[in-house]
């Protein structure tokens, strides 16, 4: 009988002494696993082992950030550190993937690699990530100060987006709370 070894660096794996068929062709079958990437280079990552052949999927999401004072949308990794790649325990090549740039490992349990379950990768592939406006750079509650208008430099209280560019404020006049409907980029985060 032939032992099994591992697809990442040919180590001996410890099977149970039923080596049947069905293993092996369930090895065959491509499943999706978990590759942790270096520090803010899982685009990297990605893109090269996709120029490698590899099928990858790698979530993202636009979010709304402040870059130089100003909002501005940018494109951040849903799981940062991490993304998704298809593989086979033995038609893939498993060890260039160690030496792809931006990656650090790939996810496993001792020597074996953890499979995802492929209706996990597929829900997230049909999720609508990249829909703007979704995630914004406050919160509600949040202090902000206003940065232009009849209102500059006077604190409020965030409350919620309204569309992609406008916002409700809380403002306190007279005594009184008042919501009010203004520019997000008359707004900056309030000073703690």
């Amino acid at each position: 009988m032939q032992q099994r070894r591992s697809p990442l660096d040919g180590s001996a794996l410890n099977d149970s002494a039923s080596g049947d068929a069905e293993e092996d062709a369930q090895g065959a079958l491509p499943n999706w696993y978990v590759i942790q990437c270096k520090g803010g280079e899982s685009f990297r990552a990605a893109e090269h082992l996709t120029n490698q052949g590899y099928e990858v999927f790698h979530p993202v999401l636009d979010v709304k950030r402040r870059r130089q004072g100003k909002p501005v949308m940018v494109t951040e990794p849903l799981f940062p550190y991490y993304l998704f790649i298809r593989l086979d325990q033995i038609v893939s090549n498993w060890r260039p993937i160690r030496s792809t740039r931006g990656v650090l490992r790939l996810l496993t349990f001792g020597n074996t690699p953890i499979a995802v379950p492929s209706a996990l990768v597929e829900a997230l592939r049909a999720q609508p990530h990249r829909q703007e406006g979704i995630h914004t750079y406050f919160s509600a509650g949040e202090k902000v100060t206003i940065t232009g208008g009849p209102f500059k430099d006077l604190e409020a209280i965030f409350q919620r987006c309204k569309g992609e560019e406008r916002a409700i404020v809380l403002l306190n006049v007279l005594q009184r709370p008042q919501h009010l409907n203004m520019p997000l980029d008359q707004l900056r985060k309030g000073d703690a």
